[in-house]
């Protein structure tokens, strides 16, 4: 593959501004250069210079010399301008040195206008400063402090629009892909870019390819494990209770029978976990009570409850009896029960589970609040990750794959799933589903 020629965006920064404040100098620079032409212009085209000029050269033809000059000051002074007339023949054909400094100089904003006059002689106006006439060195610096401003704005717009776009879309499309949109990519505009930015989003591409490679080759192999051991494991239970008619020892046959009975729970919590990613949103759906799938999942969990000594107390708002949501009832009563047997694991003997549920703003909520050790607060973000146990301050058996099932299955619900501390100081899981409205 051809390398791509870099050109860094260091330079693209610098080569901005500096072409800004280039062109910010050029073009006040003819701004003002067209002013001033214009401006001495005007001066050329007023009618009564001439008729000045030609009063002025027939005072100096009657050889009052002094005379026209002071006779162009009186009228210069009237006019606002400062008015010489000049033979041609003088200085051979040359204008005065003082006129030419002036002209030539950068020093004088105002240039002088030359008029020809005919029979030999020319005269120069210059507007007085102040004067009518005269445009003031502040005009000029105004102008080109704000056509310095508009052009420093516009490059800085650029530069802005040239990094921020392209990062703004990074961190849309990383969003997107942290909520579970695995097949988004950096746009491949921004990727082919010749710069700094061009090669972190070919990285982050990159990086974000190989990530979800690895999560769905994860996904596949605890999959097919899971799959894979269901038959051997149903074999063994079966030679277990073979072995155990046979007259084998008893403890020995239900120790081993409790691991076999461990390992088909474990396979079918991984099998479940996957048939809920893969599903997604595509699951079957029909309108059923909450409150009825709660009664089933504490009457399924009794016996276990009695067994830990922990107390299940469910608390229903009267609106929330009559309420239906959409969903698969399959799933949802595993969703609560792993909530449930999540708090059961975890209450010591002689505290109490609380089940609030409640109706608000179109959402069904089912808290399920234990008061067992709780959870370091920095750890709740990771509670409904996969294989995540908070094993420091929450021992207990499960493979941390409880919440994970839960938060899948309530996502597949269009619903949310969250944890925090407890007022007991346990932990407490709020589950919250739409309500369904039949139309």
């Amino acid at each position: 593959m051809k390398q791509r020629t870099m050109f860094p965006l260091f330079w693209r920064i610098f080569l901005s501004i500096w072409l800004a404040m280039a062109v910010t100098v050029v073009v006040s620079n003819l701004a003002t250069r067209m002013l001033l032409d214009r401006e001495r212009e005007a001066i050329e085209r007023q009618v009564g210079l001439r008729e000045l000029a030609e009063e002025a050269i027939d005072i100096r033809e009657a050889g009052d010399r002094s005379g026209a000059w002071r006779f162009l000051r009186d009228e210069g002074e009237r006019l606002e301008l400062y008015l010489v007339l000049i033979e041609q023949g003088e200085n051979d054909g040359k204008l005065p040195s003082f006129i030419r400094d002036r002209m030539n100089s950068g020093w004088y904003p105002q240039k002088p206008a030359i008029l020809d006059v005919g029979d030999g002689y020319r005269l120069v106006a210059w507007p007085r400063i102040h004067g009518s006439g005269w445009l003031d060195p502040k005009f000029f610096r105004a102008i080109e402090l704000g056509l310095a401003l508009i052009m420093i704005s516009l490059a800085c717009w650029w530069i802005a629009r040239l990094v921020s776009r392209p990062l703004r879309h990074m961190e849309t499309t990383a969003r997107a892909i942290a909520g579970g949109e695995n097949t988004l990519r950096v746009s491949g505009r921004i990727a082919k870019r010749r710069d700094e930015v061009g090669q972190l989003a070919t990285a982050f591409n990159a990086m974000t390819e190989k990530l979800c490679n690895l999560l769905e080759r994860q996904k596949h192999l605890l999959r097919d494990i899971s799959h894979d051991l269901r038959t051997p494991l149903a074999r063994q239970r079966v030679a277990i209770e073979l072995a155990s008619e046979a007259g084998a020892d008893e403890d020995l046959m239900a120790s081993i029978l409790r691991q076999n009975e461990r390992i088909e729970a474990m396979t079918g919590q991984i099998l479940t976990l996957y048939r809920v990613t893969e599903a997604g949103g595509d699951i079957a759906r029909e309108p059923l009570k909450p409150v009825k799938v709660i009664n089933r999942v504490l009457q399924g969990a009794a016996d276990y409850a009695e067994h830990q000594g922990v107390d299940c107390r469910l608390v229903a708002s009267p609106d929330s009896t009559g309420t239906s949501v959409l969903g698969d009832e399959g799933l949802l009563q595993r969703a609560i029960d792993n909530v449930l047997q999540n708090a059961l694991d975890h209450t010591p003997p002689g505290r109490a589970i609380k089940l609030a549920v409640s109706v608000s703003e179109g959402w069904l909520s089912l808290v399920v609040e234990d008061q067992g050790p709780g959870v370091p607060e920095e750890l709740l973000p990771h509670l409904f990750e996969p294989f995540f146990r908070a094993d420091k301050s929450r021992g207990g058996a499960g493979w941390g794959l409880g919440l994970a099932i839960a938060r899948d299955i309530v996502s597949a619900h269009d619903g949310e799933i969250t944890a925090a501390i407890g007022q007991s100081g346990g932990l407490g899981v709020t589950v919250r589903l739409p309500v369904f409205i039949a139309g």
